[in-house]
């Protein structure tokens, strides 16, 4: 069974910064991509960020580019959401998300596994 757990969310000044974490269990961690999205209130969730499997290739949401960086590791089946500069829009629950498909390809990612989001609150 694939489980995926977040933390590190909770409440920030504007400007101030945040890591969110996600450990997976129940898959081959190294093999899949993986991303991290958001639903902020009010609206649809929506992707923020992705990474390869080897965490080489990276790609973003303009809104959160040179901002928030994507990282993995892979000897502790954790990916990682840092997060810079944030404001009161990057108020939202974060997900993170694994590629079901084991695809090398962006475009034929699909995230089948989700975790249960964490809260993140940016006080402006």
């Amino acid at each position: 069974q694939v489980q995926l757990v977040e933390s590190g969310g909770g409440l920030v000044q504007a400007g101030g910064s945040l890591r969110l974490s996600c450990a997976v269990s129940g898959r081959t961690f190294s093999r899949y991509y993986m991303g991290w999205f958001r639903r902020r209130p009010g609206k649809e969730r929506d992707f923020v960020a992705g990474i390869n499997w080897s965490g080489i290739s990276t790609y973003y949401a303009d809104s959160v580019k040179g901002r928030f960086t994507i990282s993995r590791d892979n000897a502790k089946n954790t990916v990682y959401l840092q997060m810079n500069s944030l404001n009161a829009e990057d108020t939202a629950v974060y997900f993170c998300a694994i590629d079901g498909t084991g695809t090398t390809l962006w475009n034929r990612v699909r995230y089948d596994y989700w975790g249960q989001g964490t809260q993140v609150t940016v006080s402006s």
